[in-house]
């Protein structure tokens, strides 16, 4: 889960967006993903306020090989450093799937 906003503006563009998945998270997983809108809300702790941003969810089937969760840690911490974020919401759970 990848927020957008900085303070009070929008600071990852579509554009910004798009570089990102192509130059950090395409080339770790180039056998796909599924990228989807959503509207994301986190409480700063600093102030208390209840901070409401567009984010961008990506979902990635993974099979299960080594490698794959420190590819997952190196997006968000990528994201994180090129944003200016304070965090990467990272949710892995098993799944039953067929292509």
């Amino acid at each position: 889960m990848f927020g957008r906003k900085i303070g009070d503006r929008i600071a990852v563009s579509e554009g910004e967006w798009s570089r990102f998945v192509d130059r950090e998270i395409t080339p770790r997983f180039p056998d796909g993903l599924t990228v989807f809108n959503a509207a994301g809300q986190w409480r700063d702790k600093s102030s208390n306020k209840i901070i409401r941003e567009p984010s961008k969810i990506v979902q990635i089937v993974l099979p299960g090989v080594d490698g794959e969760f420190n590819r997952l840690n190196e997006i968000a911490e990528a994201y994180k450093s090129r944003f200016k974020q304070q965090s990467v919401g990272v949710i892995v759970r098993p799944a039953c799937v067929s292509f």
